[in-house]
Formats: C-alpha cells, sequence, structure tokens
C-alpha cells in the first residue's frame, strides 16, 4: 500500500548542493524526494491527496548521517551507572553505591560504571582497586573511561579474569602496579580491559536486542538516520541481522568488522553474505575496522615527539608487518578498511602500510580508507592521504570536551591543530565528523559548533585557523559522510531520487550566529518519509 506523498514548504530548505543553494517546496513519495522546486509545480505534482508540512521558521536538511560510533555499545551503556558527573572520587563510589541499591545483585553479577574521566576529577588520578572494593569486595566491579581506552577493575574483578602480580602485561597494553609490583585495578588500552569487560558483559545478562531497539532512538533525536557499528564481531553482525529482518531496525545501520580480532572476519562476510556492501534489512557489511593506538587523553596515542614535559610517546597497537598484513587482507577481499589513529605516530604507520599494500595489490578502484580520529594528524600526512584517496573522519568534539587537556598534554602548538578540518578542506579531501558514541552523545549540532568555534571548555579558543564555515561543517556530516560509506547517490542531499531522509531543526544554521549553532533544536527526524521522531512542545 502506498503512503501520502509529502509536501514540505516554508522556512528553509536547505538541499545541500551548495552553499547559497534554497529550494521553495519538497515532495516525497514512495520513501523517496520525487521534486524539489517551486511551490506551485510542487503542489501541481503532489496532487489533491498530498499531506503538507508547513515548516513556518524552521529549516529542512537531509538528515545526519552517523560517520563512527558503535551502536551495540551504546545499547549496553543504558544498563550502566552513569560516572560523568563526578568530579572527584569520592562522588564516583557515592554513585556505585546507589546504583547497587537501586540495581542489588550478588557475587554472581557485576557493576559496570561508564564516562568517568581522570582529567576532571579533583585528585587529577584514576581510581584504584581500593576505591571500588570500598564499594564491595565480593561482586565485580569495571570503571570505563570515557574514552574508551582504559578502565579500573577491583579485586573481585581481577580475581574472575585470573589477574595477579605475575600476570605479564599484554602487547599493546598495560596493568596498573604499584611500587611493590602489586596491581592497582588499572587496566590501560583493549588487550589489558577486554577480559574484565567480557567478563563484566558475560554477568549482566543484557537483553541485548531490546537495548538495540531502544538506542536506535539515541540517534534519531539528533536527526541521525544512518549509524554505524565501528568495531563489530562476528556475533554482534548477526544479531543486527536478525533484528533487521525481524523488522525491528529503524535506522541504517553499517557495519565494520574488526579486522585484528582472533576471528576470520571473512567468515562473516560469507554467513551474512545478502549484506555484503549493501542492507539487507536496514543493515550493510561495510568492511573491516582497525584499532592502531590509544588516547591523547589519556596519553596511550602514539605521537613522534613525546607529551609535553614527559618521555611519553604513547605506544602502538600492532607492528608495521601486522598492519601491512591486515590491509592488504582487507585490499585482497576488496573491503573498505577505517582505522583507528590518534597519534601521528599511528596515523603515519597506517598511511605507510596502506599504501605499500595498496601498491603491492596492483588494486586500483578506489575503496576510500578512513582515517578514523585523526586527532594529531600532520598537514604532510593528510597530503599523503589526498593523494590516496584516503578520508579523514574527525573526533572534532574533542575540542569542546578535551581541548584544555590537549592544550596540557601536547603544548599550545600542536593543541591548536587537533581535528584539522581546514587543512583537510583546503586539499580536497571529502572529511567527515563522528562523536565515537557511546564517548560522546551522538549530537551532530554540537560537532558543527565545534568545527566553527574551535571552542574549549575553558572558554579558550583552540587553533582558530582549523576553523570551518557552517555550510563545509554541515556537508562533513551529510554528503561527505554519505561518500564515505558509497551511498552518495541515496542520501547527503534533497535532491529527486534520494531517499527521503530528512531533518527539521527549528531554525536554519545556515543563517544562526555561529555561537548559537549548539542550542539548535532537532524538530523532526523522518527516515525515508516516515517520522520517527518528533520533538514534545512540553
Amino acid at each position: 500500500m502506498r503512503s501520502r506523498p509529502l509536501l514540505f514548504y516554508g522556512g528553509a530548505i536547505v538541499p545541500m548542493t551548495g552553499p547559497d543553494k534554497r529550494v521553495q517546496a519538497l515532495v516525497v513519495r514512495d520513501r523517496q524526494i520525487v521534486f524539489t522546486g517551486s511551490l506551485s509545480q510542487a503542489r501541481a505534482l503532489a496532487g489533491p491527496g498530498v499531506q503538507t508540512v508547513d515548516l513556518g521558521n524552521k529549516a529542512l536538511l537531509p538528515a545526519f548521517i552517523d560517520a563512527h560510533s558503535h551502536l551495540t555499545m551504546t545499547a549496553r551503556y543504558r544498563k550502566a551507572a552513569d560516572l560523568s558527573a563526578c568530579t572527584d572520587i569520592s562522588q564516583i563510589t557515592a554513585a556505585l553505591n546507589g546504583f547497587l541499591r537501586d540495581h542489588p545483585t550478588g557475587p554472581e553479577g557485576a557493576v559496570l560504571g561508564v564516562n568517568y574521566d581522570h582529567n576532571f576529577l579533583k585528585e587529577g588520578l584514576h581510581p584504584d582497586r581500593e576505591a571500588l572494593d570500598a564499594v564491595s569486595r565480593e561482586i565485580p566491579i569495571f570503571l570505563f573511561h570515557s574514552s574508551s581506552h582504559m578502565g579500573v577493575a577491583n579485586s573481585a574483578l581481577l580475581r574472575a579474569i585470573g589477574f595477579s602480580e605475575s600476570t605479564p602485561d599484554p602487547q599493546g597494553g598495560r596493568l596498573g602496579r604499584r611500587a611493590d609490583g602489586s596491581l592497582s585495578g588499572y587496566l590501560e588500552e583493549s588487550p589489558a580491559f577486554l577480559p574484565a569487560l567480557a567478563e563484566v558483559f558475560q554477568r549482566l545478562h543484557l537483553d541485548l536486542p531490546a537495548l538495540i531497539v531502544e538506542a536506535q532512538d539515541v540517534y534519531l533525536r539528533s536527526g541521525i538516520t544512518t549509524v554505524q557499528e565501528g568495531a563489530c564481531s562476528p556475533e554482534n553482525a548477526k544479531l543486527l541481522a536478525s533484528l533487521g529482518q525481524a523488522g525491528k531496525l529503524k535506522v541504517d545501520v553499517v557495519c565494520y568488522m574488526t579486522a585484528d580480532a582472533p576471528e576470520d572476519p571473512e567468515q562473516t562476510f560469507r554467513d551474512l553474505a545478502p549484506h555484503v556492501h549493501r542492507y539487507q534489512g536496514r543493515v550493510k557489511l561495510g568492511g573491516y575496522k582497525i584499532f592502531l593506538d590509544g588516547s591523547p587523553q589519556g596519553r596511550t596515542a602514539w605521537l613522534t615527539r613525546p607529551y609535553a614535559g614527559t618521555d611519553l610517546r604513547g605506544y602502538p597497537q600492532h607492528t608495521d608487518e601486522d598492519v601491512y598484513r591486515l590491509c592488504a587482507r582487507a585490499l585482497s577481499s576488496h573491503r573498505q578498511l577505517l582505522a583507528h589513529c590518534n597519534g601521528d605516530a599511528a596515523c603515519g604507520q597506517f598511511l605507510r602500510q596502506y599504501r605499500r599494500a595498496w601498491e603491492d595489490s596492483g588494486h586500483r578502484t578506489a575503496l576510500r580508507p578512513v582515517m578514523i580520529h585523526c586527532q594529531t594528524v600532520r598537514r604532510d600526512q593528510l597530503e599523503q592521504m589526498a593523494r590516496i584517496g584516503m578520508i579523514p573522519s574527525f573526533f572534532v568534539d574533542h575540542i569542546w570536551f578535551w581541548g584544555d587537556v590537549h592544550r596540557k598534554n601536547l603544548g599550545p602548538d600542536r593543541a591548536g591543530q587537533i581535528s584539522p578540518a581546514a587543512d583537510a578542506l583546503n586539499l580536497g579531501l571529502p572529511m567527515t565528523f563522528h562523536q565515537d558514541t557511546p564517548v560522546v552523545p551522538p549530537d551532530m549540532l554540537r560537532s558543527i559548533w565545534c568545527a566553527v568555534n574551535r571552542t574549549t571548555r575553558g572558554g579558550s579558543t583552540l587553533g582558530p585557523d582549523q576553523a570551518v564555515s557552517v555550510y563545509e561543517a554541515l556537508k562533513a556530516v551529510t554528503r561527505s559522510a554519505a561518500f564515505s560509506y558509497f551511498e552518495e547517490d541515496r542520501k547527503g542531499t534533497l535532491e529527486p531520487g534520494k531517499l527521503a531522509d530528512l531533518v527539521i531543526l527549528d531554525r536554519d544554521p545556515l543563517s544562526c550566529p555561529a555561537g548559537q549553532l549548539r542550542d539548535i533544536r532537532v524538530e523532526a527526524t523522518y527516515k525515508e518519509g516516515r517520522c520517527l521522531y518528533r520533538r514534545s512542545k512540553s
């Protein structure tokens, strides 16, 4: 059964086909945009049965596209203790005690706390196992840092996973130790913390399918209709595919299989063949993802020059030969490859090994590899990216959330060049922006504000020469994001023949004062012509 056509008019209709482009009206029929142009022509085309939407003083744009996040982890966080408001360790323990009162469990269960950040605690330190033992010595507890690159386990959890003083540091990770060699509970980078996180998730017995269904609304409230699962396991890929088959997914989900996991990602591509590079039940397998380093705010990102006032440079997750092998496998399988690179040394490793594998493979088809985060990528590295068709995806919200921390950790010059969007734009690179949710909420308008204003929490401006225009920032979360998914023919602009993925904002961002961009509210989100979110008027 066909749905009634939709006619949008009035307000500002911004097709994102040029900085000054506007249309009077837009018509949707059968999930697609069928017309943009004058209101009189739109009325004639739509006919008498049309459903009209008068935008008034609001704006209609292409729906936003999430260039990198973690949908299933966002879902899991819904059952965790949120520690983001804690400003000292005593507040963390109080929040955990409150959580346990509201969610009682025994030694067979576990507690997960998320979003703490030692950079914003009064002590300037991570909690230790003793602080968590004061909450419980019997129930395993794990605190996951806001960066998702480190955490803290209590004694019960360390026992459960078999970690002791004799446990060696894993390659690419570190166990925190006191002067006497005993474990402090601190676990740095995924090789160290994944056993703890896996143990906690197993004990929580989460209804992950139901949580994923709920988590979609987090994105829809922010005007996002295409979402990424940016480090996907075979189990999660199959779960998402089954949810899509059951008709429970409202957003499109693009999965990138973790290439450096023990499982062969190609087996998942074989098992889910109908989803390979195309949507089936709203799920698509887009390619591979690898992790090459850590977090700049946690000082584990791999740098060519030390962190300010230290001898620390962070460290790699893989050897050059391992990265070459992973790049070569992606190219031989004709898969797009995403690489987590925060430090400029990690950026350089990815560039060298991808180019080497690309030249050895003989492939000349553009697979649009993506460098994820690239916080301290240098201009000379961006020039190399332009030569091989690599896309930078900037976690531009770092400017607000951790800009002051970066100035302290990197010094003013390097900190001013984090998320160098203007350099990427000047080199003609199709950059995208992302929030790495659940690291920070998926608020595209805040990301746009960050890219345009480059203001830190402390109120200073960080690298004003790297600021971009509002239009270019919008392009990063619409047109360029669609391009990064090979979906520029279906998404990213308001043009006839494209999907009616739309967002209504309470004002036109291109006419709004730059300082007010993050105050813009999403009024409604449409996926293929169907309104899936409308802001409450209360």
